[in-house]
Formats: structure tokens, sequence, C-alpha cells
């Protein structure tokens, strides 16, 4: 990783995607200079969950260097070495990274929990970082992020594929959805994630299956459990007639209290991230999983039927896409299949999938930060899929010290 402090920086325009150029830089070691960050904006540069996943960044790293221009339009970012909750570096004496997020956020907790994970089996120590603060939101949000939920059910078991299998766990501590605004919840989440791995495994994947099993969590937060009920009903009507092996779970808790200090009580609070919603994960005869994610709007006034209904819809049109990955799932796959050894990996993808705009923006940031093109040709089924072959980088782990 000394390299990364002077070679040249690869040079990036615009916020889009700046997330995923931040994780492939760090995995890569390439540093990277992100330019032109909403610079014709009225309110230019960076966004606060922006900030707050670059002081996660530093936080998980040892030896980054970033660089930030005066009005923010500009970030420069020499990746160092990925040392987790290495002792005396970001961790308390518990060995946990207690990273809290502000208020002002409207991204949900997954914004963080996905990229997090992709670091994960590449660090040097384990990672275990408890997400806190006014602006931690579990549920889904408005701007397009998933729920913690999905994180565990949907994210996570993708890694077993890659050789990664064990000591994972996602604790969901503190419900919440989205505050006044879209802005805040107040929620708290525990991600520990302790299977480091010198390669992932090259894998073919081939055969998308067919469905066999539904199983979801419907989730209320500060508002009476009735509504989980309501969501679990509408939700199994839809789907029964297409898998009859449909469970969904309810959860029941209380909302938030966050702190709002006023002139006459300084240690007033408030309830804050009421709502509530349903994630569900469709798992295919071949281990092909599928999910879909709705919560209540941030001003109210969806019934809960309208948003379980709109879940299971929401779930058959992803299943619809074919292919063995949903597009939630893709670029996870994707990168750790660029990251593992240097063989060619395969993995078949429903056409939507591939033509997608944040799959194709992967391939070029993989492209431009020293990885192969990929390879495609027709899967030859019904459905028009596309075989992908990725060849490994084999970037691997350099801070395991294993054979």
């Amino acid at each position: 990783m000394a390299d990364a402090q002077t070679q040249p920086p690869l040079k990036f325009t615009g916020a889009k995607y700046l997330t995923q150029r931040l994780v492939l830089a760090t995995l890569t070691g390439r540093p990277i200079r992100i330019s032109q960050i909403r610079s014709k904006h009225a309110n230019p540069g960076l966004l606060p969950h922006e900030v707050s996943f670059i002081r996660l960044l530093d936080s998980i790293t040892n030896g980054s260097t970033i660089e930030f221009s005066y009005t923010g339009t500009t970030l420069v970012y020499r990746p160092g070495l990925i040392t987790g909750c290495a002792p005396g570096h970001g961790a308390n004496i518990h060995g946990v990274i207690k990273h809290e997020i502000p208020r002002e956020c409207t991204r949900g907790v997954a914004y963080y929990l996905i990229p997090l994970c992709l670091l994960a089996p590449f660090s040097k120590e384990k990672i275990n970082v408890l997400f806190s603060g006014p602006g931690v939101i579990t549920s889904s949000t408005p701007t397009g992020d998933v729920s913690a939920d999905t994180v565990r059910t949907a994210i996570l078991p993708l890694y077993r594929q890659f050789g990664i299998l064990a000591n994972m766990e996602l604790r969901i501590l503190r419900r919440s959805n989205p505050g006044p605004g879209g802005r805040g919840g107040g929620g708290e989440v525990q991600l520990l994630f302790g299977h480091q791995v010198r390669l992932p495994k090259t894998i073919h994947t081939l055969a998308p299956g067919r469905v066999k099993q539904i199983r979801g969590v419907a989730y209320a937060t500060g508002v009476t459990g009735a509504n989980n009920a309501r969501m679990i009903e509408t939700a199994r009507g839809v789907l029964n007639e297409f898998v009859p092996d449909t469970y969904i779970f309810s959860d029941v808790s209380s909302a938030p209290l966050v702190p709002a200090p006023t002139n006459d009580n300084p240690s007033a609070k408030k309830k804050i991230g009421v709502g509530f919603g349903i994630s569900l994960v469709a798992e295919t005869s071949t281990g092909a999983l599928f999910s879909a994610d709705v919560a209540s709007p941030p001003q109210g006034g969806e019934p809960p039927e309208d948003v379980g209904r709109k879940c299971a819809y929401q779930l058959l049109d992803n299943i619809a896409t074919g292919g063995c990955v949903s597009k939630l799932a893709a670029p996870t796959v994707l990168t750790l299949m660029a990251m593992g050894s240097e063989d060619v990996g395969r993995l078949q993808m429903g056409r939507d999938v591939v033509g997608s705009e944040e799959i194709i923006q992967l391939g070029r940031d993989l492209r431009a930060l020293g990885g192969t093109g990929w390879g495609l040709r027709d899967a030859g089924n019904e459905e028009g899929d596309i075989v992908v072959s990725v060849v490994g980088r084999g970037v691997g782990n350099v801070g395991r010290k294993i054979a």
C-alpha cells in the first residue's frame, strides 16, 4: 500500500458512485481524485452522509490520506491498509468501532453496511462496527436504500459462495424509520464480520433454479402491531398463489428517543423514526436470492395494505428479471469475483440487470482501476439471460499473514 501514496491518482468526476469508487480504490490500493462533486448545485460539495462514509472508511483503514478542496467539490483519496478493528486503531477497549451518523443524513444504514461488508473479508483484523446516533435509519428509505433486514438476509449469505462462511452477524439493536423530511431515525445497528479470506473462491453460478420459499420480516416502530398483521395478510394474499411456503415474521418495537434540548429543558428528548415496513426474500432451489423492501413514507398517509401489496409485487418483479442474482446483489458478487484468484468465474444474470446503469458503471470503474473487461454471451434460455465471465485480479488480503 505504500505505492498508493506516491503514484498519481486516477481521475473521476461527479458525486454519483462515490462510495463504489472509494471501496474499489481501497481494495486495489489505487489513489483516486474525484472532482466536480455537485459543483453546479446551489449547495456544492459532499453531503453529510458522504462525509460520514469517508469518516467510516478512515476509521477502518490505517495510513489513508484524504484531502478535500475548500468547497468540498474535489476529493483526493490515497488508500491505506484495511485494518478493521485492530487494537490501538479506531476501536475502543472492547474492540468495537463506534460510528455516529448525524441527524442530517437521509440515507439508510444499508448505505454504509453494503460497502463495509465488501471491505471486511480483506481486513487485517475482524470488523466490529456499531452504528448509532440520531441519523441511523434501519428501514428502507425514499432515497433508494434497502433495510438492514435485507442486508442481513439477502446480502450476507452471498459471501458463502466465495468461501467466507463464518462469524458474520448483523444485529438490529434498535429499529427506526426515516424521521421528518426523511432525515434521521435514531436506530442502532451492529455489524460483526470476523472471517478474513486470502482470496475469494472462483464461482460458476449458472443455474437460477425455481423459487422454493419466501421469508420476510414485517416491522412496526412506535406504532401499533396491527400494522404488521395487515401488511403480512396482504403480502401473503399475493404470494401464496405462487409459493405456498411463505412465512413472514412480525417485529414490534418502540420508537427511538433522541436528544431534543430546549432552553427550558436541556435534557429533553423526543421520539423519532416512527413507521412500519416489510422486507421479503425469495430463495430458489439452487440458493439464488431475490429481495424486495418497502416502508411507509416519512410523511405518512399510506395504509399498511398498500405497503404489503407493493412489496409483494416488487419481489415478483425482481424474480422476473431472471438470472442467479438480483440487481441489489449483483455489484457485491461481481466485485468479489473481480478481487478473486486469477481464474475465470461465470455468473448468469438477467438481461435487464446486466444492462442497468449501475452494473455498466461498475464494469467501467473496475476496468479503470486495473481490472479486466468482462466477457458476455447469451445463456441460451427462454428468459434471454446473459452469462458474464469475470477474470479475477488476484488482489486478495494483503494484511492477513497466511500462505
